[in-house]
């Protein structure tokens, strides 16, 4: 069976932000797969279903992001699952927004809620699918963008990718982990420079010609 755990942060003040990419892309599947989210136990909000043939479990830590790290160890000591059954969904400020990065394991990079769960796991070989969210703009500080609800745009651009975040983990649940490796990422392409016009060649006058030209002045 596998845990699907969406990070994020509880509350209505929470309820659209940035740092909300996890709990909204659980929202996603759970809609599609028809499991209800609503009970309450090992610091989570969580429902119970299947994604094909497999067993899943949705979470939601209750935690606030910075201690996702005591749901999810009170979730994978009661349901025993793998290491490899724990697939984790949250936002990235490293990776360019709408972006996907998906993994096997590692580090937690700059992430809190990620941090928090590899120590309290003790191991980081578990499979993670980060959703970019991108770096502030000079204007606004780091919490203000993770803590902020994205504009009209950004919004179009997160939908879409929490729906192939959703994608990609129905993929690993049916083992195809390296598929979605393959779908998924993939970096977006740098717009090649505009060509400067072409200078139109210099034509030089011979001097014989000029010495013509000023004889007949």
């Amino acid at each position: 069976m596998f845990i699907v755990l969406g990070l994020g942060n509880p509350g209505r003040e929470y309820q659209n932000t940035r740092h909300n990419i996890g709990f909204m892309t659980l929202d996603i599947l759970a809609d599609r797969y028809d499991i209800d989210v609503c009970r309450h136990n090992f610091r989570s909000v969580f429902g119970e279903g299947r994604i094909g043939n497999e067993r899943v479990v949705l979470a939601k830590p209750e935690t606030f992001m910075n201690n996702s790290g005591f749901a999810a160890r009170d979730l994978v000591n009661w349901y025993k699952c793998e290491n490899s059954e724990l697939i984790v969904v949250y936002d990235d400020i490293d990776i360019p927004i709408g972006t996907l990065r998906i993994r096997e394991g590692g580090s937690s990079g700059t992430h809190n809620g990620m941090r928090s769960i590899i120590y309290q796991l003790g191991f980081d070989d578990f499979p993670r699918v980060r959703v970019g969210i991108g770096h502030p703009d000079g204007q606004r500080n780091l919490v203000s963008h993770v803590l902020g609800a994205p504009d009209a745009e950004e919004k179009e651009q997160l939908l879409a990718a929490m729906n192939n975040a959703a994608d990609a983990v129905e993929l690993i649940v049916r083992g195809e982990l390296k598929k979605a490796q393959a779908r998924y990422n993939k970096r977006p392409k740098k717009e090649k420079p505009k060509a400067e016009p072409a200078e139109e060649p210099l034509t030089l006058t011979p001097a014989s010609e000029l010495r013509r030209g000023e004889a007949h002045e």
